[in-house]
């Protein structure tokens, strides 16, 4: 007996978490991981060179915002298509968008060879930190076409119905990164390019993976001769410019958050940003997850054009949002001791300038999810305007509003309210498009 798609199934919570339950737990584990990198650094080499990873986060963010851009509007692009019964074109596109991805990967690691010394000379840091930057860096580029394919085939996985195994991908090269982030750093004494060694092979399994998993032709994605139309590379650009848009504006705001904890408090406060945000980015993985899981549902429903089903699934998603938002509040504020506590002493004057922040920063959980949920929600129906308006203004413009007002008035305390104060002026637009865009797409 033929196993029925997920597609036909009744749209029901326990069908919609039964699919997207494995991208949830794949980018919980990926957030996982990259936490345990920084608490490698941080405990093996120091808080300077946990400082060093943050301040590399944005030009890595710039390395990967086309291809982040592609993957997922080309996701929603594809599966629309496949939605329509056009199956063999969607295909075709899916080869050719995967070779730009390449390109777009010896691309922009070149570029990032090329300017990388220029980078950090004009940040007036310790000679140390600007050590461990070009370092952590140096050897991170060298996985970069690897590292953009990884972010494809996840999402490509998803859509095939291989979430499951694109989640085994990601437990894999997790980890595959924790071992050998100890063997090249305790043991080999690598230093801090151990790490980014580490980080690239763990994130290369899944890319490795998704090259043989997508050479089967019994896979409802698989390659086929490239066809490359050029309607079909704008679309996925379009669609997906929200999300190369928060990548890019992501970097830009870490910048900000670290060229203000400079100014305020010096290193220290780099590193304790650090830990912030690698506690805000594993809560926030849930709602990542839940987005990155349903969007090959909207997609699909939006062009066999079930309403029904798509209304739905919208409506209950916002439910499940609503609970993991309550979870994760309570957990944050529960576990700050501990959580913070794994990457510096109490002695360490990182430590209460991270405990205080990350109290304070916890208030944003309230409004993150639905804020992610929306924005994908848009990408996955095809608009990727209104997904990016609300990705850029989320990310961007709010946030920026809030880091150059509150730290004026409240000093360090400032910096941490920012994200919350961010978020919130984001629901409220978050809002306003739902209610505006409801009959247009009848959910």
């Amino acid at each position: 007996m033929e196993k029925q798609s997920v597609y036909n199934k009744p749209v029901t919570i326990k069908n919609i978490l039964k699919f997207a339950m494995p991208t949830i737990v794949m980018t919980i584990f990926m957030s996982f991981y990259t936490m345990v990198d920084g608490l490698f650094v941080s405990n093996l080499i120091g808080t300077d060179a946990l400082s060093a990873i943050n301040l590399t986060a944005p030009v890595i963010q710039l390395v990967t915002a086309i291809s982040t851009m592609l993957a997922t509007g080309g996701s929603a692009v594809i599966m629309k298509k496949i939605g329509e019964q056009k199956k063999e074109e969607a295909r075709e596109d899916f080869t050719s968008l995967i070779l730009v991805n390449v390109a777009v990967g010896i691309i922009m690691c070149a570029l990032g060879f090329l300017s990388m010394g220029s980078i950090f000379a004009g940040m007036n840091l310790s000679l140390a930190v600007e050590g461990y930057c070009v370092e952590y860096l140096s050897r991170y580029l060298l996985f970069t076409v690897p590292i953009l394919l990884m972010n494809n085939f996840t999402l490509y996985m998803i859509a095939s119905e291989k979430a499951a195994l694109s989640l085994i991908c990601s437990v894999a090269g997790g980890v595959l990164n924790m071992a050998l982030d100890y063997v090249f750093i305790a043991c080999f004494d690598m230093g801090i390019g151990g790490a980014a060694a580490a980080t690239g092979l763990g994130y290369s399994v899944t890319a490795v993976v998704g090259l043989l998993v997508f050479n089967r032709k019994e896979n409802l994605l698989h390659f086929r001769r490239p066809v490359f139309r050029l309607e079909v590379l704008k679309n996925a650009a379009s669609n997906g410019c929200s999300e190369m848009a928060t990548t890019l504006v992501t970097g830009i705001v870490t910048m900000m958050f670290n060229w203000t904890m400079l100014t305020y408090v010096g290193e220290n406060g780099v590193a304790a940003v650090t830990i912030i945000m690698y506690v805000l980015m594993f809560a926030s993985s849930l709602y990542t997850g839940y987005s990155y899981g349903v969007a090959p549902m909207l997609s699909y429903y939006y062009g066999e054009q079930s309403y029904e089903k798509l209304r739905k699934l919208v409506r209950s998603s916002l439910k499940i949002i609503g609970g993991i938002s309550l979870l994760t509040v309570a957990g944050s504020f529960v576990l700050t001791k501990p959580l913070v506590s794994i990457f510096a002493r109490p002695a360490n004057p990182v430590y209460e300038l991270a405990f205080t922040g990350n109290r304070i920063c916890t208030a944003a959980l309230c409004f993150i999810g639905f804020n992610i949920f929306a924005s994908g929600m848009f990408t996955a129906l095809s608009n990727g305007l209104v997904s990016a308006v609300l990705a850029f203004s989320r990310s961007f413009v709010f946030m920026m509003i809030a880091m150059l007002t509150l730290p004026a008035v409240l000093g360090v305390n400032g910096i941490w309210l920012a994200t919350p104060v961010a978020e919130l002026m984001a629901l409220a637009l978050t809002g306003g498009m739902f209610v505006k865009y409801r009959k247009r797409y009848q959910y």
